[in-house]
């Protein structure tokens, strides 16, 4: 009878426990992707809970969740798109946090004849075509657009400009030599051996490029997505964004 009572006491445990679990839909940026894998299991072996990721364009991503997307978290490389779902009604109150920065680089292949040693040698002719993220959607492709602007580029080069679905996807027009340049962020130029930094875009006078996280308003376990970004925040879960190459926002 005792054990009877024993096995009945630990089956409703293991089933809270179960009940507890939650998997949570993850919309992130494209840059976040290697740096978010990596730290998927050690979330799950520390919470119970599981990650199903959506990366992509934080614009595309932004959209999709207006249109009704069942996302719990939105993880976006900027603050723009995250300022829209706000306004929307669609960020929970309280729970939005800047965890991370990044810097715009211009890469060309590892292999590429074409010398590029300032942003004003992309106008040189040998240079035919710029990956970049698409300005309206993709943020990268926004930085990008601003800087140039800002620096008196954007129209010498404009007729150059490729633009694409989102950052890692400019990344392997460059790696694969269907553009001679394009515009991403380090930490994704870190990760292919493939590319090469041509410019840096200096911090201080670049773009500040952020990366604001939050629950959504119709997640279906909050608790566990409060307890996604307390994970994220935390020393273990930032020493391997830095290991990637990003920055702690200023």
């Amino acid at each position: 009878m005792k054990l009877l009572r024993l096995l009945s006491v630990l089956a409703l445990g293991a089933l809270a426990s179960l009940a507890a679990a939650a998997e949570l839909n993850v919309y992130a940026a494209a840059s976040l992707s290697d740096a978010l894998k990596q730290l998927a299991p050690a979330f799950t072996a520390a919470s119970g809970h599981t990650l199903r990721f959506n990366f992509g364009a934080s614009g595309a991503l932004a959209r999709q969740i207006k249109e009704g997307a069942p996302a719990d978290v939105i993880f976006s490389a900027d603050e723009l798109r995250v300022d829209q779902l706000e306004k929307a009604g669609l960020v929970l109150a309280g729970t939005r946090r800047t965890l991370l920065a990044n810097q715009l680089v211009a890469v060309v292949a590892a292999d590429t004849p074409v010398a590029v040693a300032s942003l004003k040698d992309l106008a040189k002719a040998d240079v035919r075509r710029i990956a970049i993220g698409e300005p309206a959607t993709v943020p990268v492709g926004t930085y990008t657009k601003e800087h140039l602007q800002k620096i008196g580029l954007w129209k010498p080069l404009i007729d150059k400009m490729v633009p694409l679905d989102n950052v890692r996807a400019v990344l392997a027009a460059v790696e694969s030599g269907n553009v001679e340049a394009g515009f991403v962020y380090k930490t994704d130029a870190l990760i292919s051996k493939k590319v090469k930094i041509a410019v840096a875009v200096p911090l201080a006078d670049g773009p500040r490029i952020t990366y604001p996280v939050a629950v959504l308003q119709e997640a279906k376990s909050p608790d566990a997505a409060r307890a996604l970004l307390a994970f994220l925040a935390a020393d273990d879960a930032q020493k391997v964004f830095a290991s990637y190459g990003f920055l702690a926002p200023q």
